[in-house]
């Protein structure tokens, strides 16, 4: 099976230097020409979508992920208070 397509998510918490690596790790993949997609807090995006008026997850290329570096935190949004059997995001 070929690699096509990936999602990121981040979870656990915000961290300095998260947006930096949801950059490296968008163009390490449309170098490989693989699509990147993006969770929203965690896997709320996943599991609740419709919480979200753009959707759940967002489309990641070199745009969405231009300038990055100097930000602090994730622009996925994460959580820490993951629970899969509560229905509608976990905040």
């Amino acid at each position: 099976m070929t690699i096509r397509r990936i999602a990121v998510s981040t979870g656990g918490g915000d961290a300095p230097g998260l947006n930096a690596v949801i950059r490296a790790i968008v163009l390490a993949a449309l170098n490989r020409g693989w699509e990147c997609a993006g969770i929203r807090d965690g896997y709320n995006g996943l599991l609740a979508p419709q919480e979200y008026p753009q959707g759940g997850l967002m489309t990641l290329d070199r745009n969405a992920v231009r300038g990055l570096t100097h930000l602090g935190g994730t622009i996925l949004g994460t959580t820490n208070r993951g629970n899969n059997r509560r229905t509608g995001p976990l905040r």
